[in-house]
């Protein structure tokens, strides 16, 4: 069997083909809303890190932030210029894939729907023990949770992404969990315009 692992640029430009401008606006409308209100809304976007919405609601938001994939860039600038420390809370905010919080039902509402997506609920044994193995060696490795952004890819795609990140460095795995953290916050809203 053949796994296939994309890499970011190509995903990026695969994910460009979708007409933003055909996207209806966010509700309520970012612009708007008071700081309590936008991160209410919003300040679940970035997994158990509302303070990235509150940032972005500091910075400014304009009409052209009420589409999600403004909002997006806008809050992932925010994670990107943030202090190292406030990244790496970010990165440990999330959940091993097809861990134990996954097991015992502790994901956020759309942590359990994007790992259910993945097919990591319907992992055999074998698949579990071998998501277990990764996470504990990961962790161990970088000091933080593997994260990827499983829109669009299998439990198998995902272990062979897994085993190849593995062999990175400390600097060049930190960057790829903010982007692809960036990307999930950006599938998350599109989402919630998807389901209005």
């Amino acid at each position: 069997m053949l796994f296939i692992v994309y890499s970011n640029s190509i995903i990026d430009a695969l994910e460009s083909f979708v007409p933003t401008s055909s996207l209806p606006a966010l509700t309520p409308a970012p612009s708007t809303c008071s700081l309590e209100t936008f991160v209410l809304h919003y300040g679940d976007v970035y997994e158990h890190s509302p303070w990235v919405a509150e940032a972005a609601w500091k910075k400014g938001l304009t009409d052209t932030h009420n589409s999600p994939d403004a909002l997006a860039e806008l809050m992932g600038l925010m994670l990107q210029q943030a202090e190292p420390d406030l990244q790496i809370a970010v990165i440990q905010a999330h959940p091993d894939l097809a861990g134990k919080a996954a097991m015992a039902g502790e994901l956020t509402q759309d942590s359990t729907k994007e790992q259910a997506g993945a097919g990591l609920d319907q992992c055999t044994p074998d698949e579990f023990a071998r998501f277990e193995y990764l996470n504990a060696a990961y962790k161990e490795k970088f000091g933080f949770p593997f994260v990827i952004a499983v829109k669009g890819l299998d439990r198998h795609a995902i272990l062979a992404a897994f085993e190849e990140r593995l062999n990175n460095g400390l600097a060049e795995e930190r960057e790829t969990a903010i982007e692809q953290i960036i990307r999930i916050a950006r599938f998350r809203l599109r989402a919630r315009v998807e389901q209005q």
